[in-house]
Order: C-alpha cells, then sequence, then structure tokens
C-alpha cells in the first residue's frame, strides 16, 4: 500500500506531476491513470495528484498541454494511415517508418518543452517563493506588534488591579477612621449633655437654721 504524504508538495513533485500527466495525454491515456502513476512515485493519493493538478499545476503548462494534445492527434492519426496503407507496402513497415519519423520531432520538441517549462517554472517558483516570503515577513511582523500590544496591555492590567487594590485599602482604613470619629462624636455628645443637665439641676445647702438655700 502507498504511504500517504500529508507534507506540502516540493518543485520536484509538481515537476513529475506535470510530465507524467503530460506523457499520458500525449499517448492517448486518462489523467487518472497519470494521477495513480504519480501516486506511485511519489507516494500520495491519486486523489491529492488530481487535486493538484487541476488547482494548481495545470495552468502552469497550457502550452505545453495543447502540444501534448496535437502529438496526440498526430499519434492516432499515424496510426490510421498505417491501417490503410496501399497494397504494396507493408503497412507495419509504413507505420514502423513513420513512427520513427514522429518519435524523432517528439524527441526534439520534448526535450525543447522540457527546458521551456522548467526555466518557466522557476520564474514562476522564484516569485511566488518572494511573494510568499514578503507575507511571511509581514505576518510575522504584524504578529510581534500584537505581541508587543498583548505585553502592554497585559502590565497595564496589572498596574490598575495594584491601583484597585491599593484604593480599597484606602477606602478601608479611612471607613474604619470615619467610624471610630463618629463613635468619639457620639460619645462626647452624650458627654456633654450629661454634663450640661447635671450643671442646669438647682442645687441646694442647709443653712444653720436648718433652712435649705438654692446654691446657684
Amino acid at each position: 500500500m502507498t504511504a500517504v504524504r500529508q507534507d506540502a508538495w516540493s518543485p520536484d513533485d509538481d515537476l513529475i506531476l506535470a510530465e507524467v500527466t503530460l506523457r499520458h495525454i500525449r499517448e492517448g491515456s486518462t489523467q487518472l491513470a497519470a494521477f495513480e502513476e504519480v501516486g506511485e512515485r511519489i507516494g500520495r493519493t491519486s486523489a491529492a495528484c488530481g487535486f493538484r493538478w487541476n488547482s494548481c499545476v495545470r495552468k502552469r503548462y497550457e502550452e505545453a498541454i495543447q502540444i501534448a494534445k496535437q502529438q496526440r492527434q498526430k499519434r492516432n492519426y499515424l496510426k490510421k494511415q498505417a491501417i490503410v496503407a496501399t497494397p504494396h507496402v507493408s503497412s507495419i513497415a509504413v507505420y514502423d517508418a513513420e513512427e520513427r519519423a514522429f518519435n524523432a520531432n517528439a524527441v526534439t520538441t520534448e526535450e525543447g518543452l522540457s527546458v521551456d517549462s522548467i526555466i518557466r517554472f522557476l520564474r514562476q517558483f522564484k516569485t511566488t517563493y518572494q511573494d510568499v516570503s514578503r507575507q511571511i515577513k509581514s505576518f510575522e511582523k504584524e504578529l510581534k506588534e500584537k505581541d508587543d500590544e498583548i505585553d502592554r496591555l497585559r502590565e497595564e492590567n496589572e498596574r490598575l488591579s495594584r491601583e484597585v487594590n491599593n484604593v480599597q485599602t484606602d477606602y478601608r482604613a479611612v471607613n474604619d477612621d470615619y467610624k471610630t470619629l463618629i463613635q468619639i462624636m457620639d460619645r462626647a455628645r452624650r458627654l456633654a449633655v450629661l454634663t450640661h443637665e447635671e450643671e442646669a439641676k438647682p442645687r441646694f445647702k442647709m443653712d444653720a437654721n436648718g433652712n435649705l438655700e438654692r446654691i446657684e
């Protein structure tokens, strides 16, 4: 059973996928067969290969796909010509001769296409890599700013918490002092009332004759 890879697609994986798929198109095979072959080679599922081809790789090779389709048509045409070849010429010989000519031309085309495709791919990859690098740097900068903001807010929260605790402590102390002051004032008020009442009461003393005399 082919192991299913979970890592990102590498440039080599994309190149293998493109080369195998183009070969299957050129030879008249199906893309599903191409995806299955690629999956066996690079350890991925055929579904993953198909998704990668349709979502990313295919658009880089539009020109190559058209050339592969033209080569497939020419290949089919050569096969038909070999079947209807003139009686005095062996159909197999005609097919072999035309096939060799076609293959020679195809090899030249494939070599040129392969080099051009690689160069184009590398250029696109470089541009994409630079864009991704810039995005990553931008994300890293934004993340650092967010981290700094979180640290600042955390310090501010701790400072405010300390201030709230200090205010609560001061409030309890002032409240206790206020209650104590109220109690002192209440006692002083009661003492003042009692003293005034005592002073307001008339006082008497007895004289030598036994009579009571008020003392002012």
